[in-house]
């Protein structure tokens, strides 16, 4: 599913994010820059050890919740990982919202400030951190249409969403924001 917001493309997919042929993927990471599961995971296993080796280097002391940081993209297809803190979900009640919407706005300002037109994200903070996909969906959403519409530097944003579930979702939430099918 495509939807254009001036123009730039706003794009959904259901795959690999360590597959895309991106300049930048986000990674779903932990305020620790530790590594772990899910997508975390996955991008390490298939970046290998470089990336571990920067985000070490120069962001000893992790990320906050709510941002994000940059390395390089070792192995993969990209040229950058955007290592994105998406907020514990913990009922809607401890700014989970601006936080998500917070990590998706800055991981979209460090792809433009690094040259990237093309960008891929995953659904940020739904995995182990239990967002409701839904909730998640529309903020994600909301937050890229109204990136490009102030920035309009990014070409293209794609998210990649890992299952069907995921994918319904955000097309879901793509069509009622944009009032589109």
């Amino acid at each position: 599913m495509r939807h254009p917001i001036g123009s730039a493309v706003i794009e959904l997919h259901q795959g690999d994010i360590t597959a895309e042929q991106v300049e930048a993927i986000v990674n779903a990471a932990n305020s620790r820059l530790a590594g772990g599961g899910g997508v975390d995971g996955a991008i390490h296993r298939r970046g290998g050890p470089a990336i571990m080796a920067e985000t070490n280097a120069k962001y000893p002391d992790g990320c906050p919740t709510g941002s994000a940081v940059i390395s390089t993209a070792g192995n993969l297809p990209a040229k950058y990982v955007i290592h994105a803190v998406g907020p514990v979900w913990s009922g809607g009640n401890r700014n989970e919202r601006e936080l998500l919407a917070g990590a998706i706005r800055r991981s979209l300002e460090l792809a433009v400030e690094h040259g990237c037109r093309s960008v891929a994200l995953p659904a940020l903070s739904c995995g182990a951190y239990r967002y409701p996909l839904d909730q998640a969906a529309r903020v994600a959403l909301s937050t890229a249409i109204g990136f490009l519409r102030e920035k309009g530097q990014s070409e293209l944003v794609r998210f990649v969403l890992f299952d069907a579930g995921a994918y319904g979702a955000f097309a879901a939430a793509l069509e009622e924001l944009t009032g589109k099918k």
